[in-house]
């Protein structure tokens, strides 16, 4: 019999014909005596869109990390689609935030940067935001966890209950920057623990898990954002201990704090994954993780990539995604074709078999051949804009920046000056090539420059 959690060197591959598989070779076919029939693939796939807060593109197993523990998530890697050139379309939380529910680039929403306390911005209903068109399609949508769509809370006018969310549970109620990972929860001290010395992020995977349970016969979109590793890093005592004795602990990239946070959204991956199998749903959902921006470089490296949170470097927008849905993506791919956030609003909707409003301008484009390994993407470029007062606390400053093909510009607003890179022969981004090739500067800065007028 297998055992519910997954051993640390044995990852558990979920097949789409309903086998187990460890990494070793053996096999192992549940009984069938019981068991739930999956659906039919011609029905609507549940969607589980699960989004991360500050989480850097290079801390978990599947991609690299070797200090970090993520058997769930490098199991959801092996067994879909793991993309390697993904990219937040800001390098803060909020405006990334609003291009997955609008498709649109943050510039064109009107929120470019992260929502303080006192900020008069938020998410306009007036949007045809992603949980509203997939309701319309017959599913049942909820959100659990982080909005952060408004700034002011007390005003509620960019509330998620009025962008087509049937549920919202455990969602802040007030402004959320000092974090709050025990329980009582001060950005939403309503809510009533359900355990002694409760976690936050135990507490939204249960809840993920109850709403799967309570909806599995009929679609569901199911938007997990967790509130973690976000800073203050705070983990599970045990946990946190577990990290500090490792080999290696303690250096830039291998953070006990940011670690132990991560293994408690890992094992809620886990939670979900053995659910949907036990429910005879797993074929037919459709299991997507990302995270809305790298990581903070005050806790943590990106490297190889430069930068970090708050900043155009790579470091700061390029981040995990990984998709699973064994009824219509491949498994076990990696897909370098450059995809953004704008991106996961045209799929999700595709995935439910409807269309993007014509009565809204749709940025992203879907990417649903690319879960079969198929075609590429048809736009020339992606791009970002991040305009600031003033330099972020973190080393973010004012800029725009594009990505076509291989090469990278960024436009440093304050000084007029721009670096260029080339993205496959300098992950790192150390080589800036604006003088030595100062044909291709020109070339993608006036890409940029018709890109920002249109908007």
């Amino acid at each position: 019999m297998l055992a519910n959690k997954t051993s640390r060197r044995e990852f558990l591959f979920r097949s789409a014909a309903g086998t187990l598989a460890l990494a070793g070779g053996t096999v192992l076919t549940p009984p069938a005596a019981g068991a739930e029939a999956s659906p039919s693939v011609s029905q609507k796939p549940n969607i589980i869109f699960i989004l991360v807060d500050d989480l850097g593109w290079a801390e978990l197993g599947c991609y690299g990390n070797r200090f970090n523990e993520t058997p769930h998530l490098d199991a959801l890697a092996a067994d879909g689609v793991r993309f390697t050139d993904a990219y937040a379309s800001a390098p803060v939380c909020s405006p990334t935030r609003a291009s997955i529910m609008t498709g649109q680039y943050p510039a064109r929403v009107g929120i470019t940067d992260y929502l303080r306390g006192d900020d008069p911005k938020y998410l306009s209903p007036d949007f045809i935001t992603l949980p509203e068109v997939l309701r319309e399609q017959g599913y049942r949508t909820a959100l659990i966890g982080k909005w952060h769509l408004m700034g002011d809370y007390k005003l509620r006018k960019g509330d998620p209950h009025l962008h087509g969310f049937d549920e919202v549970i455990c969602s802040e109620t007030a402004y959320i920057g000092a974090g709050s990972y025990f329980h009582p929860y001060k950005f939403m001290p309503e809510v009533q623990a359900k355990e002694p010395n409760e976690y936050l992020t135990d507490r939204l995977n249960a809840e993920a898990v109850d709403f799967i349970e309570r909806h599995k016969n009929r679609p569901f979109f199911l938007y997990l954002s967790h509130y973690a590793p976000h800073t203050r890093l705070v983990g599970k005592e045990p946990l946190v201990a577990k990290y500090k004795a490792k080999p290696g602990a303690g250096q830039k990239q291998n953070n006990p704090l940011l670690a132990a946070m991560l293994e408690s959204i890992d094992e809620g991956v886990g939670k979900i994954t053995d659910t949907l199998i036990r429910l005879g749903l797993a074929d037919n959902t459709a299991v997507v993780f990302m995270s809305d921006n790298g990581g903070e470089l005050n806790v943590t490296s990106n490297a190889p990539l430069r930068g970090g949170k708050s900043q155009l470097y790579e470091g700061g927008i390029r981040v995990p995604l990984i998709i699973r849905w064994p009824a219509r993506a491949g498994r076990g791919l990696v897909c370098r074709e450059p995809v953004g956030s704008t991106d996961l609003y045209p799929t999700f909707i595709e995935m439910a078999g409807g269309r993007c409003s014509p009565k809204q301008i749709c940025d992203g484009e879907s990417f649903l051949p690319l879960l079969r390994g198929q075609g590429s993407l048809k736009r020339p470029a992606l791009f970002w804009h991040y305009p600031l007062d003033q330099p972020h606390f973190l080393g973010g400053r004012s800029s725009s920046a594009v990505r076509a093909g291989d090469f990278k510009l960024i436009d440093f607003f304050q000084d007029n000056r721009v670096e260029l890179y080339n993205l496959r022969e300098d992950l790192g981004e150390t080589a800036d090539l604006s003088q030595r090739r100062p044909d291709k500067a020109k070339e993608l800065r006036e890409i940029l420059k018709q890109w920002k007028s249109s908007l």
